[in-house]
């Protein structure tokens, strides 16, 4: 990967920064990042990456554009309304940097077509809005070694996690939320959700899936942060593995 002239220029401000400099902003642009779920996560997320330089982005959404959805989905426009959110966050993404490449699957991520989506992958933001899903991206990118970036927003609060389970002192997906398939969280459509709330825990995921593929402060793998907006408080929790997990703990089958 070689930088030219007009990438010296566009990525400068990450250039001058040395904890990524040249050789950081090239593993940004050779990577590839997926996004599951172009909505009040994804849609930040996607930008940021874009503007970031990450060579190509894989999106995954089977929903098209509501007006709803313009609150808090800032990477669309009033006149995107019914066009799949893949295609639009992706014309959105080539229009803000044109040398990220873009596929684009307007497809229900299930468990039957989940490995092909997520091949080749270097990293998997999560960014979808229901637990089932959540579980068949997190066991997968268990089983491919990929680190995974999962983030959720609701009303006032927020969490972001990273997760690399199959290193002997990471937890994995499955040692935060146990094993429930039913468990699931009230939508926005229910529950409301403030939107510069999924602002901010998407652009805290784009930054997630950049230090995984350049590597820079401490690693963040293992810990939890949590918001509550309402009383603007932030904490980190640190995560344990769980021996005993049958995903990638001491009891998992061989």
């Amino acid at each position: 990967m070689t930088l030219i002239d007009d990438d010296l220029v566009r990525y400068a401000r990450h250039i001058v920064l040395k904890e990524i400099g040249g050789e950081g902003q090239k593993r940004l642009m050779a990577a590839r990042v997926a996004v599951i779920g172009a909505g009040g996560i994804g849609s930040p997320a996607i930008q940021y990456l874009a503007a970031a330089g990450v060579g190509r982005l894989t999106l995954i959404d089977d929903d098209r554009v509501d007006l709803s959805n313009l609150q808090r989905q800032t990477i669309f426009a009033t006149t995107d309304i019914g066009m799949p959110k893949v295609a639009a966050a992706a014309a959105a993404a080539r229009a803000l940097n044109p040398r990220v490449a873009v596929d684009t699957h307007p497809v229900r991520l299930e468990a039957a077509n989940v490995a092909m989506l997520l091949a080749g992958a270097d990293v998997v933001l999560d960014g979808c809005d229901n637990f089932a899903t959540r579980l068949i991206v997190a066991d997968q990118t268990l089983r491919d070694r990929v680190p995974l970036v999962s983030a959720a927003v609701g009303q006032f609060d927020g969490q972001l996690g990273v997760f690399r389970g199959w290193e002997p002192d990471r937890p994995c997906y499955r040692c935060f939320v146990g094993t429930s398939p039913d468990r699931e969280a009230g939508s926005c459509a229910e529950d409301g959700i403030l939107g510069p709330v999924a602002g901010v825990f998407g652009s805290l995921a784009a930054l997630e899936a950049i230090r995984a593929i350049v590597s820079f402060g401490e690693d963040s793998a293992g810990k939890l942060l949590v918001a509550d907006t309402l009383s603007l408080r932030f904490r980190t929790i640190a995560l344990p593995k769980d021996p005993g997990c049958r995903w990638c703990g001491d009891q998992r089958p061989v």
